[in-house]
């Protein structure tokens, strides 16, 4: 399934957002506009569909509450709203399954943080509409969603199972490296890559090595003297990767994980999460970090090859600001989704009918898009002082 429509009421810099997504979509916006937000909305209805450490409640305490959540342009209306919209193809008609969910304080008391609104609509039929009867008589009941709860989600329980296998990917390489010694408390699912390579270690034998060998051969290609790839467990236990590079001697030159540069590991994270495939949804947050622009520039071929032979493939949502990802002329604008910022929060919107032209004419996203995205004063940064 794809997730190819998103609403946004209230939540965070978005007063009122309504875009469609692709099977690759491409966030693009300022600085500070929201693109991580946005994200985060799909990221929150993961955690809420969590069966076990998850739920409504569990997700706003991991973001500081709701009125750390609740957009600041909302002084009328305390709603915040996430409307999402499922379907089997990018272009099908009408969408399979549609999950409206808002939730607002109590407004007194214990302050406790209800669900508003919870509706379920497969094929254009309604399912599932709270608040109902039960909820009238036992307002308790509305702290907590039936997306999240097994014994009231049978009926769509393909609709949570999607939600709760999104992924999230930022990896940052220090965690990674350094993960044991660093210690303490990882966040929902590891988005930062601490426990990266226990990830590894769970995937099981067979899958892990053919990954590897083709995460090694796309390495090759990319990193100067790279040879080999392994995963190996040290006398602790504890996972490793190691690479081996092109040495006078046969079995030298093999390192770990721990002398990797920041790019090389970011670029096995990305390919190993587009390998992983399945029915889930990746999110991956400004993949060019670390990486040098003629690999950049190479990163929509790559989600596109390396899934092409799977028998399902990844959905993948990116926030980019890389003028080298945008120049690739693979790119479909259908997929692409400019945030613009204003007095009442970020909206969003697609190409428009102008922008369509010059992206016909042969220009590429980044000539077209990307001038869009930077401050109209920045040219006087550098005068400043």
């Amino acid at each position: 399934m794809l997730l190819n429509h998103i609403r946004l009421k209230n939540w965070r810099n978005f007063q009122s957002l309504d875009v469609p997504l692709r099977n690759v979509t491409y966030i693009l916006g300022p600085n500070a506009s929201g693109k991580s937000n946005l994200l985060d909305a799909l990221r929150f209805l993961r955690d809420v569909s969590k069966t076990q450490g998850g739920g409504l409640q569990a997700a706003m305490v991991e973001r500081g509450g709701v009125s750390k959540v609740r957009c600041l342009h909302a002084r009328r209306d305390p709603e915040v709203e996430i409307d999402i919209e499922l379907s089997h193809s990018p272009d099908q008609a009408a969408p399979s399954w549609r999950y409206i969910l808002g939730f607002k304080p109590e407004g007194k008391g214990a302050q406790r943080l209800l669900v508003s609104r919870e509706e379920v609509w497969k094929d254009g039929q309604v399912l599932m509409s709270r608040p109902d009867r039960k909820d009238r008589q036992d307002a308790l009941l509305l702290t907590q969603t039936h997306l999240e709860q097994i014994q009231t989600n049978r009926e769509f329980r393909e609709l949570a199972d999607f939600l709760n296998n999104i992924t999230y990917l930022h990896l940052v390489p220090q965690l990674l490296r350094f993960g044991e010694k660093i210690g303490g408390n990882r966040l929902t699912d590891d988005p930062f890559g601490q426990g990266f390579l226990e990830r590894l270690s769970k995937t099981p034998e067979k899958t892990r090595k053919a990954r590897l060998r083709k995460i090694s051969e796309a390495l090759s290609l990319a990193v100067p003297q790279f040879a080999d790839l392994r995963f190996e467990k040290d006398d602790m236990g504890h996972p490793h990767l190691e690479a081996r590079y092109q040495h006078h001697r046969p079995n030298a030159g093999w390192q770990s994980e721990e002398h990797f540069s920041d790019g090389t590991l970011r670029l096995f994270g990305l390919l190993w999460s587009l390998l992983e495939g399945g029915h889930s949804m990746l999110l991956l947050e400004e993949p060019e970090i670390s990486l040098n622009d003629a690999i950049v520039r190479q990163i929509p071929l790559i989600i596109e090859r390396l899934q092409r032979g799977q028998k399902t493939r990844r959905q993948v949502v990116l926030t980019t600001h890389s003028d080298a990802l945008l120049s690739n002329p693979g790119i479909d604008e259908r997929g692409v989704v400019l945030l613009e910022t204003g007095s009442q929060g970020t909206t969003g919107r697609v190409v428009n009918t102008d922008e369509n032209l010059a992206l016909s004419a042969g220009l590429s996203v980044a000539e077209v898009l990307l001038p869009k995205t930077r401050p109209v004063a920045v040219s006087q940064l550098g005068l400043w002082q």
